[in-house]
């Protein structure tokens, strides 16, 4: 099944996402892929055709100062996950997608959840991979520290940040093909660092994740929460506390680490194709 590339401009941001559609097309809302920094929606290359093969149209963007999508300043954009969250909206509308399932994952996916609950009428179905929940959650010092004065500016124009974050968060070791992917927008512009130390000192889980945990304990539609254990920033017992306050369904993936879908992308096909498909039910 062939992933597609695209762009769609949104007011002054340009965004670029990959999308994949069914043979057989049916009557679902398609499944919008959000990415984790400092990846990008090729991380979720290994999963969209599996869920086109069931039916299910997939859409991945890469988030504005993220991949091939356009990165501003920080005077023309706001990179906090209110921010975000308002920008991920007018992109769905630019887009004329009213409804969907949204997938979100890690620090990123606070922008996603942010989303969700303000427009729980639009977003069918929340599955949540590894993504801060709770209160307590906090960005870890690999991360927390693109976001310092002067260390962040030279951290994050360094490209071997890549291959140390997204391998840090599960230990397992990225295809150098796949780096060299991840790599390149922190080798064409020094804008991928600035938006990326941005994103950092904007996201302030203490700040942000009392009032969206709260949110989310009344959510109204399904919910997956589905965990790589292996995670060492967002604790796995956690999770499981959490889903089980909610009665969201929850998925261990065993062996896995903060980015499941680079690190594992089978167990989270399994893990997400069956909560698509219980909407059939």
């Amino acid at each position: 099944m062939e992933i597609q590339t695209h762009t769609q401009s949104v007011g002054d941001l340009t965004w670029f996402y990959r999308q994949v559609e069914p043979e057989k097309p049916r009557d679902r809302p398609p499944v919008v892929l959000l990415h984790d920094l400092p990846a990008q929606s090729y991380t979720w290359r290994n999963v969209m055709p599996a869920l086109a093969e069931q039916g299910f149209g997939a859409i991945a963007p890469d988030w504005p100062g993220y991949g091939q999508s356009s990165a501003p300043g920080p005077r023309q954009f706001d990179y906090s996950p209110a921010g975000y969250a308002q920008a991920l909206g007018d992109w769905l509308a630019a887009l004329e997608i009213e409804r969907c399932t949204l997938v979100v994952q890690g620090f990123m996916g606070v922008a996603g959840l942010q989303y969700a609950v303000a427009h729980p009428e639009q977003v069918s179905r929340l599955a949540v991979f590894n993504t801060p929940l709770t209160p307590t959650a906090k960005l870890p010092w690999k991360i927390s520290q693109f976001g310092l004065p002067l260390a962040g500016d030279m951290l994050t124009q360094n490209p071997i940040l890549v291959d140390r974050t997204l391998e840090g968060g599960g230990g397992y070791q990225v295809e150098e093909v796949d780096l060299g992917v991840y790599r390149k927008p922190y080798l064409s512009s020094s804008d991928a660092g600035r938006a990326l130390m941005m994103t950092v000192k904007r996201l302030k889980l203490g700040t942000v994740m009392p009032d969206l945990s709260a949110k989310l304990q009344q959510w109204p539609n399904p919910l997956l929460i589905a965990w790589g254990d292996r995670d060492p920033w967002l604790p796995l017992d956690d999770a499981k506390t959490f889903a089980a306050n909610l009665s969201a369904d929850f998925e261990q993936l065993v062996e896995v680490g903060h980015y499941p879908q680079e690190d594992w992308p089978e167990k989270v096909k399994d893990a997400l194709i069956p909560f698509l498909r219980a909407m059939d039910l």
